[in-house]
């Protein structure tokens, strides 16, 4: 395991009488690449700013490289940012833009252009850019320019306060993809903030989710979407169904059963379990992906619940149903993929198959 590069202790920022943040301790280790989610306000943007020196925290302690940042400048830490909107200097041409980093720091002018026209071809921004101005490029070649300036003084961590959030889907799909790539050749340590939770899903190496200035999980992706902390996680990365479940231990293990409904008991091995989840009551975590509309007779120990399609959404290479049911207030949201049940109009009744033995257990509080 690589060694860490930022450590974050205990900490907190206030605002005057509001708390931002709260007992953040969070470790990054280098060439990682770590995305911060959460819903507005829950001090995402103000724990980037703290790393990146333009805030400075209340109380705790920020070591980045081995060195405490507490009377460190933003200049001279080993940080750089992107910004949301990018900050370009509007009067000054791609080369003047790229190099100011560079031009602060007083490199020799013919570092700088080898370094300038290296970053440029990283970013496969064609070299006659170099005298162009900010608002003569398309957004994504802003985009580019903005990281090159950034990644220009070999900084040993990016932070970036979604940097792409205005772009189009396309457009922001292919830049996506390039920034992991990036991430891959350059093996600096990136920190990212984004309410996009299937950028954060593809791009980060971990996710750290935070409400109301508190961390309340840090995970892989896989961990963050399967095994969420509480129902806040599992219902903020990405749609789910909470099915309410009485809970009896066994010898086995944990054994549940819807409240409404006529199912079979079943028993939940111990990594189905939340460390949250206690007591003779649960919510079962459904993903839409794992639960079927049924053609014939369901397969051995799979559970069924009768409902009548709501609405439909076609996306192409899946269909998304939702599905009124007496075993839940909510529609039941089910992803369908191919073209098997594209056919079903809505208002047809339809059987909705999952197996609960392969779902999570959380418990039953917000």
């Amino acid at each position: 395991m690589s060694q860490p590069i930022i450590d974050s202790r205990s900490i907190s920022k206030n605002y005057g009488s509001f708390r931002a943040l709260t007992d953040i301790s969070l470790t990054i280790r280098k060439g990682e690449f770590i995305a911060l989610v959460g819903p507005s306000g829950c001090g995402k943007t103000s724990f980037l700013k703290i790393l990146a020196g333009f805030e400075q925290a209340s109380s705790g302690e920020l070591f980045i490289e081995d060195r405490e940042m507490s009377d460190v400048p933003a200049a001279a830490r080993p940080t750089r940012m992107v910004f949301q909107k990018l900050a370009l200097f509007p009067h000054k041409t791609v080369e003047e833009n790229i190099s100011f980093p560079l031009r602060i720091a007083k490199v020799p002018a013919a570092e700088r252009a080898e370094r300038v026209r290296g970053m440029m071809d990283l970013m496969h921004l064609r070299h006659e850019y170099l005298t162009h101005y900010p608002a003569q490029l398309s957004g994504g070649e802003q985009q580019r320019v903005a990281l090159a300036r950034a990644l220009v003084s070999r900084p040993g961590v990016l932070l970036l306060d979604e940097p792409m959030s205005a772009l189009d889907a396309k457009l922001k799909k292919s830049l996506q993809a390039e920034l992991k790539k990036l991430h891959r050749e350059l093996g600096t340590s990136f920190v990212l903030v984004t309410h996009d939770l299937e950028e954060a899903m593809m791009l980060a190496d971990r996710i750290c989710v935070m409400v109301g200035g508190r961390i309340v999980q840090l995970g892989v992706p896989l961990d963050i979407y399967r095994r969420p902390a509480n129902r806040f996680v599992a219902g903020f990365i990405g749609e789910t169904n909470f099915l309410p479940v009485s809970v009896a231990s066994t010898a086995d293990g944990l054994s549940v059963r819807p409240l409404r409904g006529d199912q079979t008991a079943a028993l939940l091995g111990a990594d189905r379990v939340s460390p949250e989840a206690h007591g003779d009551a649960g919510l079962l975590l459904i993903r839409p992906e794992d639960g079927e509309i049924l053609s014939g007779a369901p397969s051995p120990g799979m559970w069924t619940i009768a409902g009548t399609v709501d609405e439909k959404f076609t996306k192409g290479s899946s269909t998304q149903y939702r599905i009124r049911t007496e075993a839940l207030d909510v529609p039941f949201v089910l992803e369908s993929s191919g073209f098997d049940t594209a056919h079903i109009p809505v208002g047809a009744p339809v059987s909705v198959g999952f197996h609960p033995a392969k779902s999570y257990l959380l418990g039953d509080r917000p």
